[in-house]
């Protein structure tokens, strides 16, 4: 049951910050606290990868503060986090022999990091006059967050 739990909060790490999860997913795999080497998600253990979703992640945290940047919710951005949520939660599941139930914890994460994190991120916002710094707690949750997850899978 952890192991789900630990699905669905990656999924709404995935939700927060969409490259972040995979990011911390692959490092994880890659140093070997998740076993994934026997599963069809070994790719996320592969030498290039993390290091690939790193960069994604810091363009990410990036881009996320510029005023033109869409919105989590349009179509092309939510999609992409349900797909990353439910990547990084099926490598979780499928580390511990439960595929399919880590991806559907995955996406249901997703959809709630990202329906939530929005909200709490305009409240946050209106609290506090300015988006900036709302935008920034929501990266250090979503990085917090990934690592606990990420070195707890194992």
């Amino acid at each position: 049951m952890t192991i789900y739990l630990f699905a669905l909060l990656i999924g709404i790490v995935a939700g927060l910050r969409a490259m972040t999860a995979p990011a911390a997913i692959s490092w994880a795999a890659h140093l070997g606290w998740l076993p994934l080497h026997d599963t069809p998600l070994a790719f996320m253990g592969a030498t290039a990868t993390p290091y690939i979703f790193t960069v994604l992640a810091i363009v990410e945290l990036i881009t996320d503060q510029l005023p033109k940047t869409p919105s989590r919710t349009v179509p092309m951005q939510f999609g992409t986090r349900i797909v990353l949520g439910g990547l990084c939660g099926a490598c979780i599941g499928a580390a511990h022999g439960g595929l399919l139930g880590g991806l559907i914890a995955g996406v249901v994460g997703a959809v709630i990091g990202t329906l939530g994190g929005a909200k709490a991120r305009a409240g946050l916002a209106a609290t506090m006059g300015r988006d900036l710094p709302a935008a920034l707690i929501e990266d250090v949750v979503a990085i917090g967050a990934a690592v606990l997850v990420a070195t707890s899978v194992s």
